[in-house]
């Protein structure tokens, strides 16, 4: 097994069926877990989005400081389910969207060797929503693992340089959690990793229900709140001390 940093955490962020309603679901799914690391005086960077074409994000990073953040928030690792009144539909109708919750440790262990040359560097401006540039150079960096096909791009620091080197950071976490997934898996059956494909009903750990009334329900624990507004600005305590 890997040792890991309990105070630093990646949370990643993926939106799934649904179309433009997941995008902007994963954009407030962000929005919540930034509140409640900021409620918590924890420390917390976003370091890529992929923006939606119309609103939201396709999928985004977050690093997050703070004392036992991982502990705490692991938990939250799962799909979860929004039902609402479509802001985007001209009817009014009602739509359920989801999106992929990923909390992964820091890994700080130094039995992990990365071959440099199974790294594969691209460079790319950063962007806005809406495909909007807000960077004329192209300072974002994406590394390839090529045996693994895993990818990481980072765009929140001032340099490629400073990128660059937080997206090698970011990508030995990755393949350090693979690695102990591997070795779990032959101990063990495991289910199957969730993919952009299976982002979709039946899989969620969490609903969150605006209409037809007001109701978020842990699937797992069965924690429920009937102040939506409220979770969805960081008040999470609820859920995470079951989770």
């Amino acid at each position: 097994m890997f040792d890991y940093a309990k105070n630093k955490a990646l949370l990643y962020v993926y939106s799934g069926a649904g179309g433009v309603d997941a995008q902007d679901w994963a954009s407030m799914l962000l929005k919540m877990y930034q509140r409640y690391s900021q409620k918590q005086g924890w420390d917390f960077k976003i370091l890529h989005q992929s923006f939606g074409e119309q609103n939201g994000i396709k999928n985004a990073i977050a690093e997050i400081t703070g004392d036992n953040c991982y502990d705490t928030l692991k938990g939250e690792s799962g799909v979860h389910r929004l039902v609402r009144i479509s802001p985007f539909s001209a009817k009014s109708l009602r739509h359920t969207s989801f999106a992929l919750v990923e909390i992964l440790p820091h890994i700080i262990s130094k039995e992990l060797k990365i071959n440099p040359n199974d790294l594969r560097f691209d460079t790319f401006r950063s962007s806005g929503p809406g495909g909007q540039n807000v960077n004329k150079l192209e300072t974002a960096v994406r590394v390839t693992h090529g045996p693994t096909g895993i990818s990481v791009a980072v765009q929140s620091e001032r340099s490629q340089a400073q990128n660059k080197e937080k997206a090698v950071q970011i990508l030995y976490s990755r393949l350090a959690k693979k690695m102990e997934e591997a070795k779990i898996k032959e101990l063990s059956e495991m289910k199957p990793e969730l993919r952009s494909g299976s982002i979709e009903w039946g899989s969620q750990i969490r609903s969150y229900v605006l209409n037809p009334y007001q109701m978020v329900k842990d699937h797992r624990t069965g924690v429920k709140s009937s102040q939506p507004d409220k979770v969805l600005d960081g008040n999470l305590e609820k859920f995470l001390e079951i989770s």
